[in-house]
């Protein structure tokens, strides 16, 4: 898993070179929404972009992680199906249910059932490099959904730009970033993470939460500012230390909700003696985003290690799989 995590910039740059190839075809719909449907490491990429995109798609975008679709679904429905395998159940579920509504369905995927589809029913399809742990792929799976929305309209070219900066970033802060990642792991070390952000970068607190639970084999939660105001904060009661919580905080954070922030930890500092800010870097959200991701998924692997576990072993996922396989 180290060797996937240090590969991020990697893929990232290979992924731009796979989307600007990608052959779709031309865009003659007009589309009333967007929904991007998967789960778990092949999902987060779409809440992922819902967050980047928020202030530029003048439509509605989902993110679905279900078997099923919302009943809006239609012919004028651009539904990206994401599954890195090709194979999840829920996924291939969602997409024969696109299908069956007309949706404009284009598939990103490695592989397996999904791309069998594709090629079958002349779905649009981006494939990515195959064989790897879903959540290690993100680098490669992400760029894909900017593509697909830019290639029909729905977004300018910037995206590009900002992943070329990201990646020079990344590279850049890179020991910096592997320090950071050491003492926060150090600091989390048998506690119970509580992840925290703004709500305009709550896929970092998820993906975050997502990364601790398979590589750190640990649960953990996540909320965001300003909702958890208005329920979770009455929950800070009592000492337990624990709990370790982690903020994500970003330089253009809604300076009402950074205010939040500040008297939040107030208040919880008086339960627990471990607040850890983590301050992103980059110069627009994309970039931050991807920043916050790598530093993150650096400390789930240094948790595990710290644990002397292996952050690749998901066999309880493995099990559920098998047993689902029998009925």
């Amino acid at each position: 898993m180290k060797n996937l995590v240090s590969n991020f910039t990697n893929q990232l740059r290979e992924a731009l070179q796979i989307g600007a190839a990608a052959k779709l075809t031309e865009g003659s719909r007009s589309f009333s929404n967007i929904v991007v449907t998967g789960l778990g490491g092949s999902g987060i990429g779409g809440t992922i972009l819902s967050d980047v995109v928020a202030q530029e798609v003048k439509i509605p975008l989902l993110v679905n992680k279900d078997y099923f679709l919302p009943a809006f679904v239609d012919e004028r429905t651009l539904l990206i199906v994401c599954s890195y395998s090709g194979n999840t159940e829920e996924t291939l579920m969602a997409l024969e249910e696109g299908e069956r509504r007309k949706a404009k369905i284009v598939c990103v995927s490695s592989g397996g059932r999904m791309l069998e589809l594709a090629a079958a029913k002349s779905y649009d399809h981006i494939r990515i490099p195959g064989g790897l742990p879903p959540r290690a792929c993100l680098g490669y799976s992400l760029p894909q959904l900017f593509f697909v929305l830019h290639h029909f309209a729905l977004i300018g070219n910037h995206f590009l730009a900002e992943f070329q900066r990201a990646i020079a970033l990344l590279d850049e802060q890179e020991q910096q970033v592997l320090k950071t990642a050491h003492e926060v792991a150090s600091k989390l070390l048998g506690k119970i993470p509580v992840i925290y952000s703004v709500a305009g970068y709550e896929g970092v607190a998820v993906r975050f939460r997502q990364q601790i639970n398979e590589n750190s084999k640990e649960l953990c939660w996540h909320h965001v500012v300003p909702e958890m105001n208005h329920n979770e904060l009455v929950g800070w009661k009592n000492n337990n230390d624990k709990l370790a919580v982690v903020i994500f905080r970003n330089e253009d954070d809604f300076e009402r909700s950074q205010t939040r922030l500040e008297i939040n930890k107030a208040v919880i500092a008086k339960c627990t003696n471990t607040i850890i800010e983590l301050h992103a870097m980059g110069s627009t959200r994309l970039e931050r985003a991807l920043y916050d991701i790598h530093l993150g998924d650096w400390i789930t692997v240094f948790i595990a290690e710290l644990k002397n576990i292996d952050p690749v072993e998901v066999k309880v996922i493995d099990f559920l799989k098998g047993e689902l396989s029998k009925s």
